[in-house]
């Protein structure tokens, strides 16, 4: 299923799963009244009872109501994620990134990124920080250029919501916590990203401001995505290609991302695990950065594609 939550034309938020033409909604809040259909965590936390209830309401049938996708306001998968981390898992992205340090006046020129020298603990372990939870959008919505900032990027990347918690989870039995799939832009404000981290702490700033996490456009449940190792990820900006990649060149899966975070620490069901840029994934890679009223649209094979404009506050 794709799963979504939407706001109704009566201005309440729902959830639902698109319909097998992907031009309609089954509504699934509107149809049952059960506890599991407020919201898309109640969803979660409902596990395999409310999700195969999900699944027969999706097939349609009497009492199922079905709307029109193309008149709904589509909302973050998960607006308001129990937690949020975010990986750093393509090591392309990792060395072209450092390679243009002379953006920001480190060095005079673009070093080869063949050049840069990785640290070993990245290969060893995934590294990841914590996003701000309440700063989510979707697909359709506005992101606010931060005022602070000269420099805005966006950032390719894909992630799971879990379905199970656990601690201590078993590489090999990893797959068995993931609820579904979705595209996560990462929006970053370069300029302030750079200045903190250089007190080896962080990201803050350059991460954290209302809009800056974008999720969608819809949550994809693994039996829809068999191999999640194999998509090819593009991005475009005002409809030209900038980004290219594929997610099987994760360093760390989400195998290994699980097993990990839980490492004496327990996870709970709809947290967010972000995969990191697929290399080649931002305009810091790239040496271009966004501009005020620029649409971006990244599309992960299977997954859709999530559409946000950027618009520059006044005042």
């Amino acid at each position: 299923m794709k799963l979504v939550t939407f706001e109704s034309t009566g201005g309440e938020r729902h959830i639902g799963a698109l319909t097998a033409d992907g031009r309609g909604i089954v509504d699934f809040t509107a149809s049952d009244k059960a506890p599991a259909f407020r919201d898309m965590l109640s969803l979660i936390d409902g596990g395999e009872v409310a999700l195969d209830r999900a699944r027969k309401l999706a097939m349609g049938g009497d009492g199922v109501v079905v709307v029109p996708l193309n008149e709904q306001r589509l909302l973050a998968p998960v607006p308001e994620p129990r937690q949020m981390r975010d990986f750093l898992c393509f090591e392309k992205h990792l060395r072209q990134a450092r390679a243009n340090r002379y953006l920001f006046g480190i060095g005079t020129e673009r070093l080869d990124p063949a050049t840069i020298d990785v640290p070993t603990v990245w290969y060893e372990q995934p590294v990841y920080y914590k996003c701000n939870r309440f700063s989510v959008i979707g697909t359709g919505q506005d992101v606010l250029w931060p005022r602070y900032s000269k420099m805005l990027d966006y950032e390719l990347e894909f992630g799971i919501f879990l379905g199970k918690g656990g601690k201590n989870i078993r590489r090999d039995k990893a797959r068995e916590h993931i609820f579904g799939y979705c595209i996560f832009n990462d929006i970053s404000a370069r300029d302030a990203q750079l200045r903190e981290m250089q007190g080896q702490l962080g990201p803050a700033k350059g991460k954290d401001f209302d809009t800056g996490n974008v999720m969608g456009p819809w949550l994809v449940t693994p039996d829809e995505l068999p191999d999640p190792y194999n998509l090819t990820m593009v991005a475009r900006v005002n409809g030209e290609e900038w980004s290219r990649g594929n997610s099987g060149a994760m360093q760390h899966k989400f195998e290994d991302i699980l097993a990990h975070a839980s490492n004496e620490e327990t996870l709970m069901a709809g947290e967010f695990f972000g995969s990191g840029t697929v290399g080649s994934g931002c305009g810091l890679e790239l040496g271009r950065f966004l501009k005020p009223n620029d649409v971006m649209e990244l599309e992960v094979e299977g997954l859709g594609v999530l559409r946000n404009r950027i618009v520059e506050q006044t005042g």
